[in-house]
């Protein structure tokens, strides 16, 4: 383990995101005979996804501050019972009310994952590594919308939906066994890192003309009185519901575009998300690599981020005259790969322009923002897709745009901020 502590932290919050994706999909993989039995209609479906998505906009910046204010540490602990508890409640819900007060629970802890992950990013890693570290932790979310499919088609052809709930649930539970042993505290302090890897982690998290120079992490008012957070705000919340538009809506447009049932959702739901996990290892692989050919953070943070808008957009567009559900998936496959290519480097962003608590902040501040991107658009979907779902797809290639501007015009140079002169 010696040199190599920093990447089994990673992992372990990578193995995280993947459960976390199994228990929030399973939902929507079972909903054909979870609503016949509920009772419960598509448009039931878009407020229990927004009931979901409201509390995960208003639990990331609520965990961002947990995780500032407990560490991250507890902050996992915290977040990963409390979710694996509320996805373990779905299997007694008999009604609308009582299925989104379980969606509510499971959305506000499931949210501590994402900043979570940001700042224990920030901790263990040198700006060098931050992409290709959280690449590998995106990677959990495109495996576990890949696994999630067959998985929980697999249980439920077994066992039924409710006993699925339970099993899923217990999972979280085993992960926390590893987390508690390995995670004893940050580098600085941590007794079973060589002083070899701590000096690499701890001398690397500033560029190196600014090793020596205070850490920047304001207070929440000046925090957000920066142009620069919010270009990272709106670049969260303009390329999140390109994500979501799949992960909240894709079986549904499968069930209703094609008639598929359970079986067949997991037969073809888990393709686009092969596409997010290698998209997820391309971007932080081509950030280090840039960054080792001696690219400044400023240049690789835009030309990565600006690549995977260009990915994205064709192939939303393309999306609205496939002809059959292989070709579908395939594109979003190329969509996802795309998104993924870009949202490591935005999410690493946070850690580029401050230090200190104001990472996880502004990781928690984002997360908000992006879900509430998400929340307007499932709000939307339902009335723009009664006759097709072309209508979706041409706002996510606008959404793709928006996002690559609000870094080249907010944002600006990508560099360490200092104090604002009064």
């Amino acid at each position: 383990m010696k040199n190599r502590l920093r990447w089994c932290i990673v992992s372990l919050v990578a193995l995280a995101t993947i459960i976390n994706y199994i228990d929030r999909n399973a939902l929507g993989i079972m909903w054909p005979e979870v609503s016949k039995d509920l009772g419960l209609t598509t448009t039931d479906y878009a407020i229990i996804l927004n009931v979901f998505t409201f509390s995960y906009a208003f639990g990331q910046s609520l965990f961002g501050k947990i995780f500032d204010w407990i560490g991250t540490r507890l902050g996992f602990v915290l977040s990963i019972v409390v979710w694996s508890v509320s996805i373990m409640l779905h299997s007694v819900v008999h009604s609308l009310v009582s299925l989104s007060i379980v969606r509510a629970t499971l959305g506000l802890s499931e949210a501590g994952n994402w900043p979570g992950a940001t700042k224990a990013n920030a901790e263990w890693f040198p700006i060098k590594e931050r992409a290709l570290a959280q690449g590998i932790f995106n990677s959990g979310a495109a495996v576990g919308a890949i696994i999630s499919a067959p998985i929980i088609a697999y249980l439920f052809a077994f066992f039924g939906w409710r006993a699925t709930f339970l099993i899923v649930g217990g999972i979280g539970f085993l992960w926390l066994v590893p987390w508690l042993i390995l995670y004893k505290s940050g580098p600085e302090t941590h007794p079973w890192l060589a002083e070899e890897e701590r000096t690499y982690i701890l001398t690397g998290q500033r560029p190196a003309k600014d090793v020596s120079a205070p850490t920047y992490a304001p207070a929440t008012a000046e925090l957000l009185s920066r142009r620069q957070s919010w270009g990272v705000i709106l670049a969260s919340f303009f390329i999140d519901p390109i994500w979501w538009l799949f992960v909240g809506w894709l079986p549904i447009y499968l069930f209703q575009t094609y008639g598929f049932g359970v079986k067949e959702i997991g037969l073809y739901a888990w393709v686009p998300y092969v596409g997010g996990m290698f998209g997820a290892f391309f971007g932080g692989w081509l950030a280090s690599n840039r960054l080792a050919a001696n690219w400044s953070v400023n240049k690789t943070r835009k030309f990565i981020i600006t690549l995977g808008g260009a990915i994205m957009l064709p192939a939303l567009l393309l999306t609205m005259v496939a002809a059959t559900p292989l070709l579908a998936v395939l594109l979003m496959a190329v969509i996802l790969f795309g998104f993924q290519t870009a949202i490591g480097n935005i999410q690493t962003l946070p850690s580029d322009l401050y230090g200190g608590k104001s990472v996880g902040s502004l990781a928690g501040f984002a997360g908000t923002g992006a879900k509430l991107g998400v929340v307007a658009l499932n709000f939307l979907i339902p009335v723009i897709t009664v006759n097709s779902y072309a209508p979706a797809f041409i706002v996510g290639a606008a959404l793709a745009v928006l996002s690559v501007l609000s870094i080249w015009v907010l944002v600006g140079k990508v560099e360490p901020l200092s104090p604002q002169s009064s």
